[in-house]
């Protein structure tokens, strides 16, 4: 999955909190939020927080939808309120190969 693809497909599930996602969707979305949040803080601090309320949603959804392609909860992303440690946790788990067969969240994800 390219840069583009993995941002439509996030965009377009934005609330789907369900399924699974791949490293490279999860990882390059991540890359667009932060060129996005860059980006809007050099436009001004509403539009800093504009984007940002404008793409939390998304995070969390592909967030959870990465955790399950590792088998995982999504709600497991609740971790990183530990402050350090969870989100250390957190980018391990979501660093892990997802696996190669269907799991209780789904088919494997192309």
């Amino acid at each position: 999955m390219n840069f583009m693809q993995a941002v439509q497909v996030c965009l377009s599930k934005y609330v789907d909190f369900s399924g699974r996602a791949r490293r490279s969707e999860f990882w390059w979305f991540a890359l667009f939020q932060v060129i996005v949040s860059l980006v809007a803080s050099f436009l001004g601090d509403i539009v800093s927080a504009i984007a940002g309320l404008a793409l939390l949603l998304p995070a969390f959804a592909v967030g959870a939808r990465r955790l399950h392609d590792i088998g995982k909860s999504g709600w497991l992303q609740l971790i990183a309120l530990i402050p350090l440690i969870g989100i250390v946790v957190l980018i391990y788990f979501w660093v892990q190969p997802g696996t190669s067969e269907a799991n209780a969240h789904g088919e494997l994800v192309a």
